[in-house]
C-alpha cells in the first residue's frame, strides 16, 4: 500500500473546505487532480473515505476515523520538513543551560517559553547549579549557555541581573527577640542554613562560621527550613517574595549587611561561534531581565 502524502493532503482539503472543487483551489491543483487522488486512495485503502449525501460529499465512517490520523500524519511532515530546515540553517538539535540557583526559575521558564514557540524542535537540558558547580559547567563543556554569579578566565560574559539577597529568620526566631540592631555576634548563636556547592570545590559563600550550621541542596528546602524557624539565612527577594508576604518569614533588623547584592552574568561557552539558537536564547533571556513590569 502506497499513499502519498499529497493524496492524505487533498482528502483534509476536501473535509476543511467543503468540496472538490474548493479543495483544488486551495491547493491550486485542477478538480480532476483532486478526485483522481481520492480515487487512488480509496482504491489503495478498499473502503471508501466519502460517500454522496445530494450534492455534497459526506464522510464515511472509516473517513472520519481515518482524517484523525491524516491530519496527525501530516502535521508530523511538516515538524521533520521544519527540523530539517532548522538543521540545514545551523539550528542546534539541543541547547544545555547551566543557570545558577540564584537566578529566578520564573524568568527562565518565561524566555523558555517563548523560544518554545519559535522553535519547538530544539532540545533543551537545564541544570540548576551553586556556587562553583556554575563554572565547571563551562570549563567540564557541560553547558553552552551559562549563568553565573562570576565569569570564569578564559570566558567572557554580560551583565544580566543583580540578585538582592536580604537576611531573614521566622518572626518567632530567637534572634526577632534580641535588642536590635544586631550584628554578626548574635548571628553566630544561632544556626545558618547554607546552600550546598554543587560543584567539587566546595565553598561556603555566605558563611559566618556559627557551629549551628545546616547545609542544605537545595534552595527550595532551605527556604522551607526557615520558613519553620529552624534558622536563618540571606535569600533572593525574588526566591522568598510569597514567604514575606505571608509572615512566614521576616528579615533581620541587622546593623550592616541587611542585605546583599550579587551580581549574575550570561557566559556562552563558544562566544566565537555560537549557534543561532544560542543566541536567540540569550537575546530573550536578557530581554525578560530587562522588564520590569514582569520583575
Amino acid at each position: 500500500m502506497r499513499i502519498s502524502l499529497e493524496q492524505w493532503q487533498a482528502f483534509i482539503a476536501i473535509v476543511d473546505q467543503g468540496g472538490y472543487a474548493q479543495a483544488a483551489e486551495t491547493l491550486r491543483k485542477s478538480q480532476s487532480a483532486i478526485t483522481y487522488s481520492i480515487q487512488r486512495l480509496e482504491q489503495e485503502l478498499d473502503l471508501k473515505v466519502f460517500r454522496i449525501e445530494g450534492r455534497r460529499s459526506v464522510l464515511t465512517d472509516a473517513g472520519e476515523a481515518l482524517l484523525r490520523q491524516a491530519r496527525q500524519l501530516l502535521q508530523q511532515a511538516d515538524q521533520i520538513e521544519t527540523l530539517a530546515q532548522g538543521f540545514a540553517a545551523g539550528w542546534e538539535a539541543e541547547i544545555r543551560i547551566a543557570m545558577d540557583s540564584l537566578f529566578p526559575a520564573q524568568w527562565m521558564l518565561d524566555a523558555l517559553a517563548t523560544f518554545a514557540l519559535e522553535q519547538p524542535q530544539i532540545r533543551i537540558t537545564l541544570s540548576e547549579t551553586v556556587l562553583s558547580g556554575t563554572d565547571e559547567a563551562l570549563l567540564k563543556h557541560e553547558a553552552d549557555l551559562v549563568i553565573s554569579g562570576r565569569v570564569p578566565p578564559g570566558f567572557v560574559g554580560d551583565p544580566l541581573c543583580t540578585v538582592r539577597f536580604i537576611a531573614v529568620a521566622h518572626p518567632e526566631h530567637p534572634l526577632h527577640q534580641l535588642p536590635t540592631p544586631l550584628d554578626t555576634r548574635d548571628l553566630r548563636q544561632h544556626r545558618q542554613l547554607v546552600v550546598k556547592d554543587s560543584g567539587t570545590r566546595r565553598l561556603d559563600a555566605g558563611w559566618l562560621g556559627a557551629d549551628q550550621r545546616w547545609t542544605l541542596s537545595s534552595a527550595r528546602t532551605s527556604i522551607e527550613a526557615a520558613c519553620r524557624g529552624l534558622g536563618f539565612a540571606w535569600y533572593p527577594h525574588t526566591h522568598i517574595q510569597e514567604a514575606l508576604s505571608q509572615g512566614l518569614l521576616k528579615p533581620l533588623p541587622l546593623a550592616t549587611g541587611a542585605e546583599r547584592w550579587v551580581p549574575l552574568y550570561l557566559v556562552i561557552s563558544q562566544p566565537n561561534h555560537p549557534g543561532p539558537g544560542i543566541r536567540r536564547l540569550a537575546e530573550l533571556l536578557q530581554a525578560r531581565t530587562r522588564d520590569p513590569s514582569l520583575n
